[in-house]
């Protein structure tokens, strides 16, 4: 039982596989949520809706949004954290662009792909968060709020993601915003659930 209880570290080759199975899972959902004219939460909601408004390439958006928060994450988490969570940001950056062209979709039932698509980056997201790494923005905020006062990583993003769908209100049809809103619960549900301190021990 002790030997069970021990910390033990990933391996840099399974922090690896988990990294980047982690970004290609958020990169399908970004295509879900993107061929379902959906936004989410978090930096990548706020570039879906810089990507909306003004027509920019999201990949690149999301990339230069999240360039402040690596000195955050740097200074509360760590170079490790921080440079697995830049990796992190360029690969899902890179990914979601070349995701149009290896799986073109066509109009999806909003339901669906807020459903799924959350529940893909929920995935994802937790297997960032479990080998040390994350997709910044947010993500860091709410992972440092709750390892230094306990508040879970899951509430913390969700009230910042009605932020970004509120923000969403003036961009989105409404119709489309309540599914965004689905969505932005089922991500969040996923990290509720399965990230509480203490619960894990492979980190």
């Amino acid at each position: 039982m002790s030997q069970i209880a021990q910390h033990q570290p990933h391996h840099y080759l399974e922090d690896f596989q988990g990294i980047v199975t982690g970004v290609l899972l958020v990169a399908l959902a970004i295509q879900f949520f993107r061929a379902a004219g959906l936004i989410t939460g978090g930096t990548t909601g706020l570039a879906f809706l810089l990507h909306y408004s003004l027509q920019i390439e999201y990949g690149m958006t999301l990339f230069l949004i999240n360039l402040p928060f690596y000195w955050f994450a740097i200074e509360r988490m760590g170079w490790e954290f921080a440079i697995k969570t830049f990796c992190s940001v360029a690969l899902l950056s890179w990914l979601s662009e070349l995701m149009k062209n290896w799986l073109p979709l066509g109009h999806l039932d909003p339901f669906f792909a807020a459903i799924m698509g959350g529940l893909l980056a929920g995935v994802g997201i937790l297997m960032l968060i479990r080998h040390k790494s994350s997709l910044a923005g947010v993500t860091v905020l709410a992972l440092f709020l709750q390892q230094r006062f306990g508040w879970r990583a899951g509430k913390v993003q969700l009230g910042f993601d009605l932020m970004i769908l509120t923000l969403g209100f003036f961009l989105v049809p409404r119709d489309l915003l309540l599914y965004s809103l689905v969505g932005a619960v089922a991500l969040n549900a996923v990290i509720w659930v399965n990230h509480k301190p203490g619960r894990y021990m492979g980190m």
